[in-house]
Parts: structure tokens; C-alpha cells; sequence
């Protein structure tokens, strides 16, 4: 195996380790802003290891869809509810 054979290999197990460490922070932070940005984490290793694997096109839309804008949408649902919250225990 070449040099860059194992350069391809390191970066493959660790955009693996990576998306797996950032979907168990996911799953067990205590606060939901917390998992939000874990979830965009694991969206990122994931499209770094499709990238790596050589569909660029999958990487491009996992990364907008799986990092960017499935987070967006999370953080916004978060924001109105903790709003409706605060604006339930005003009245």
C-alpha cells in the first residue's frame, strides 16, 4: 500500500469515528442547542466521508441539506417553542 493509500485510509476512519462520536453527543446532550450542533457535526463527517469516497455530489447535498439546513430549521423550532413557553407562563 502506497503512502497515499493509508493517507486515504486514516481519513476515511476518522470521518467514520468522527460521524459516530458526534451522533452519540447527539443522542446523549442535555441541552437540545447542544444535540442541534452535534447533528450538524455528524451532517459534516458524513459529507467529508462522501467526499472521500468520491461523490462529490452527495457530499454537496448531504452537507446543505444534513449540516446546514436541517439545523437552521432545528434552531427555529427551538426558538418558537421556548418562546410560546415563556409567552404561556406570562399569562
Amino acid at each position: 500500500m502506497n503512502f497515499e493509500g493509508v493517507l486515504v485510509f486514516i481519513l476515511n476512519t476518522l470521518a467514520i469515528v468522527g460521524a459516530v462520536a458526534a451522533a452519540c453527543v447527539t443522542v446523549h446532550a442535555k441541552r437540545l442547542i447542544d444535540s442541534c450542533i452535534a447533528l450538524a457535526a455528524t451532517g459534516s463527517f458524513v459529507a467529508l466521508e462522501f467526499l472521500l469516497l468520491q461523490a462529490p455530489d452527495v457530499a454537496i447535498a448531504e452537507a446543505s441539506v444534513g449540516a446546514v439546513l436541517s439545523t437552521i430549521l432545528y434552531i427555529i423550532a427551538i426558538r418558537k417553542v421556548r418562546a410560546a413557553e415563556e409567552e404561556e407562563e406570562n399569562l
